[in-house]
């Protein structure tokens, strides 16, 4: 799917919704799926304005499930995704709100996804500028990200995200096991684009990590 099919995509997403509930599973599949679409398919220059769409889709399915913490931590999935295209001191707003939703959905159901909260905000705290600029801190990622290893050991996301913290970090034996544990992880179900993607960005990180050590 283009931009122009998901800009379609966002309009017939609101005009759905105005007249029927589709229910909360199909609304995160959604999410999830036009997501990765952004992420991984969407041309650089049209990324921004692709996730700026995809904050409000999600931010109304927070609205409609308010006592749900998963339309919140995806809010907060693809707010951090706009912060990454967005940089500068714009993106750290950003950062900044979706951390405080993760919090926000922590409180209602820390579990929630698989440990996404988790895995999120252990990628946001080692992805922002530290102290004096934003709030970043590889100590709390480290944290948060054994959190949510802890609830989804052979998760492809949290053991990404750990393995690329290992490697920035200059640990290259041990980024390269968790970043094979993430390369060997099972498929998720309807998420074959988002899967694709991540596995071409673990591969890159393998790489990295095996010619440094």
């Amino acid at each position: 799917m283009n931009y122009f099919k998901f800009a379609f995509f966002s309009a017939a997403f609101f005009m759905t919704n105005a007249h029927a509930d589709p229910g909360l599973d199909e609304a995160i599949s959604r999410l999830q799926h036009e997501w990765a679409i952004v992420n991984y398919q969407t041309p650089e220059d049209r990324k921004e304005s692709a996730f700026e769409t995809l904050v409000g889709m999600a931010h109304d399915v927070s609205i409609r499930y308010p006592d749900h913490a998963e339309p919140i931590v995806w809010e907060a999935i693809v707010m951090a995704s706009e912060a990454k295209v967005k940089g500068g001191f714009g993106a750290l707003g950003l950062a900044k709100n979706a951390r405080n939703l993760l919090l926000s959905a922590e409180k209602i159901n820390p579990n929630a996804l698989d440990g996404s909260i988790y895995t999120t905000l252990g990628s946001l705290y080692y992805k922002v500028p530290g102290w004096p600029i934003g709030f970043g801190d590889h100590e709390k990622a480290r944290e948060y990200l054994g959190k949510a290893l802890k609830l989804n050991p052979n998760g492809m996301d949290p053991n990404y995200f750990y393995g690329d913290l290992m490697l920035e970090d200059g640990h290259y034996d041990e980024a390269i096991t968790y970043l094979k544990k993430a390369l060997a992880a099972p498929s998720r179900g309807g998420r074959e684009v988002a899967d694709a993607g991540r596995r071409i960005e673990i591969q890159a990180d393998l790489k990295k990590a095996q010619e440094s050590r």
